[in-house]
């Protein structure tokens, strides 16, 4: 199986040796420029030296130093050749002038025959004394030891970098695999439906570390939803069975007892109702369902919420004034916002829905639309009912849920699911809090919703 951690480090490894190349190939070029610099310097502080001495003695007396020299020095350590105009040798170590190197003065790089070593590389500097003509050389062959030892040495460093790169990797992949085999631990156990594992981490902040967080912050998500979506498959059988048991009972009763017109009528009617409510349980489903997936974001438009908050205001007074509720509400002017008008006044509608079932009669039932800051707004519902304690208020948000001021109130607990849906969907955010008695409602909405401005078209 192909490793990406020895894939990586093989890859690191090839770009260090090119690394390593790169830097070589500067300093080897420094090293030949410099060398032969040197050389040509040596060849003519030799050609200077024999110079002076020919315009001291002349070509006898140069004749006579180059045979000394010549017998001095060691074998193969320098090129020394004096030739008259004819190009006859006078003196030196060569049999005869170079047929590569002209006559006239100047550095040359040639192959020169050394002994029974064949030829040898050599720089040579060609000098005129008169009618004579002088030859100065060195062989190149004194560098060759330190050239060898710099391949050696960028070999040696190649092979080092390229072993060491391979055992890196090999360990990399090692310490991977051992994480990689616990993850895949987690994750099957996660697969075989087993969702309270999660993936080990670490002290150390690596990036696998940083992943398998991630990877548990969205496990942990995953569980709530999917006990969510168990609880609120559990409460819409438990919702669903209730009116769908009255209603067969209803209808089975009619089958028997084949009552008058009247009482049928009326059973009807009662099937009706309950008809209704399983209706008014999908309807609320449905639009929390379009909510989550963004559905209705199509729908935001330019609207003023302090007079769709009157308008609900509006139409709730006359249930409010039966009651001999005192229905209220205040605003500070205009307060303009994108939104859905549909969803926002579902959303009123629900709330002061409750504030009814719950608010006393003879009660008082407060209504406001208040600017916070320049950017949001609060629409708020305040009654003084009972109030909700403060254990459930976490609770009264999920779908389904009935705290127990509810029991025996009309409803199937999806009404406050729906608000703090509509809020979410708006950018804002839904909070209750007690008033001593009574129970306040208040959502926050931005007033320029990010969601709103881009989206204010079908």
């Amino acid at each position: 199986m192909r490793s990406s951690a020895v894939s990586l480090a093989l890859g690191y490894t090839a770009l260090g040796i090119t690394a390593l190349v790169l830097f070589a190939a500067p300093l080897w070029y420094a090293w030949q420029v410099t060398i032969r610099e040197g050389r040509v310097e040596i060849l003519q502080a030799d050609a200077q030296r024999l110079t002076d001495v020919f315009r001291r003695e002349g070509a006898v007396g140069l004749k006579s130093f180059i045979d000394v020299r010549v017998g001095m020095q060691i074998a193969g350590e320098r090129i020394l050749l004096l030739t008259d105009a004819s190009m006859l040798p006078l003196a030196g170590n060569l049999s005869k002038w170079p047929t590569t190197v002209p006559i006239s003065p100047g550095n040359y790089s040639i192959q020169v025959e050394v002994g029974n070593h064949g030829a040898q590389p050599a720089l040579v500097h060609v000098a005129k004394l008169g009618d004579d003509n002088l030859l100065v050389g060195r062989y190149n062959t004194i560098f060759a030891p330190l050239q060898s030892r710099f391949w050696y040495g960028l070999t040696a460093a190649i092979a080092v970098l390229s072993i060491a790169g391979l055992l890196v990797g090999l360990i990399t992949r090692r310490a991977l695999m051992s994480r990689i085999n616990s993850i895949q631990q987690t994750v099957s156990a996660i697969v075989h439906g087993d969702l309270k594992h999660r993936l080990p981490t670490h002290l150390n902040d690596d990036e696998l570390n940083t992943l398998a967080r991630t990877i548990n912050g969205m496990l942990e998500q995953i569980e709530l939803l999917v006990h969510g979506v168990r609880n609120v498959s559990n409460s819409i059988a438990h919702d669903l069975r209730t009116p769908l048991a009255e209603l067969r009972s209803r209808l089975e009763e009619l089958a028997l007892i084949r009552p008058p017109p009247e009482q049928t009528y009326a059973e009807i009617d009662g099937a009706v109702a309950d008809v209704d409510r399983v209706i008014r349980i999908f309807d609320a489903l449905l639009r929390l369902a379009e909510i989550d997936a963004g559905m209705r974001r199509s729908g935001f438009v330019a609207l003023d919420i302090a007079d769709l908050v009157a308008n609900a205001v509006e139409f709730y007074a006359p249930a409010a004034e039966l009651r001999n509720i005192n229905l209220v509400f205040r605003a500070q002017g205009a307060v303009s916002a994108s939104g859905d008008p549909v969803l926002l006044a579902q959303a009123l509608s629900n709330l002061i829905d409750n504030a009814l079932k719950y608010a006393p009669a003879n009660g008082r039932i407060e209504l406001a639309v208040l600017r916070r800051g320049e950017a949001t707004a609060e629409v708020s519902v305040a009654d003084n009912g009972p109030g909700i304690a403060d254990s459930e208020k976490s609770k009264v948000v999920e779908r389904f849920y009935r705290g127990d001021a509810s029991r025996g109130t009309p409803g199937v607990g999806l009404g406050l699911s729906l608000v703090q849906a509509v809020a979410k969907l708006h950018g804002g955010s839904l909070s209750l809090s007690n008033q001593n008695p009574g129970l306040r409602v208040a959502f926050v909405i931005p007033l320029d919703a990010p969601s709103a401005t881009a989206l204010t078209t079908p």
